[in-house]
């Protein structure tokens, strides 16, 4: 992967797409390369954070584990998004587990350089905190969610967001190659397998989605989205 390709992605991050082409090489320069195979964890919860890391290219998920020992994934992340960003203006352990659920490069930063590369520019962390308000909005409204919507329509909205990040208009639909086992689904959207496989049954017999291993190809958009309401 090129340099240039790699100071596009920094340019394609909410973040930092607001910096000139000169301020993304000299923010580029402060990262390195890193990546993982399939099922490779990148942190865990607990673990002591002090860099931020950028998705260039494959899918993370984000997971936490609940007192009980259930799991549940917060997120499923993909190129351009950026993850451990939390723990750069709140020094302190990692409050997720990040694993790669597909072949995954990223760029990390650590926060000493990013921090020092704020110093000179005050609109760069402005977006900063307008990128954090942003996420923590969509989790506030996918609690929202969790607590006053039903598992198919959860089922559909989850389908649909992957769509949104992960998803290729074919001639048949969207062909949407989410990578996640049924387990993973289910943890992503809050409920149990059994619940979850119902839904997408369901789904599947009104002729909504096509099911094909660890994708799916989302055949009704307008259905799916009456149904994520």
């Amino acid at each position: 992967m090129g340099h240039t390709v790699e100071q596009n992605v920094i340019g394609s991050v909410p973040l930092f797409e607001a910096l000139d082409e000169q301020d993304q090489a000299a923010l580029r320069s402060l990262m390195s390369e890193t990546s993982l195979r399939r099922g490779e964890t990148l942190f865990n919860e607990g673990d002591p954070g002090d860099r931020l890391y950028i998705l260039t290219e494959g899918k993370v998920k984000l997971g936490h584990t609940a007192p009980d020992g259930r799991e549940n994934l917060l997120a499923v992340l993909g190129p351009g998004e950026l993850l451990g960003e939390l723990t750069l203006f709140d020094p302190g352990p990692r409050s997720t587990t990040a694993t790669a659920v597909a072949p995954t490069r990223l760029l990390e930063l650590e926060h000493q350089d990013l921090m020092e590369f704020l110093e000179g520019r005050p609109s760069l962390a402005k977006h900063m905190l307008k990128a954090l308000a942003q996420r923590l909005r969509r989790t506030n409204e996918s609690l929202a969610d969790l607590v006053f919507s039903d598992v198919p329509g959860r089922v559909a909205k989850a389908l649909l967001d992957l769509a949104d990040r992960f998803g290729e208009i074919t001639d048949d639909g969207v062909h949407v190659p989410h990578d996640l086992t049924q387990e993973e689904l289910a943890q992503l959207v809050g409920a149990s397998r059994e619940t979850v496989n119902k839904s997408l049954a369901e789904f599947v017999s009104r002729g909504w989605i096509r099911l094909e291993g660890r994708a799916v190809l989302l055949l009704d958009l307008d259905r799916l989205r009456r149904r994520a309401r």
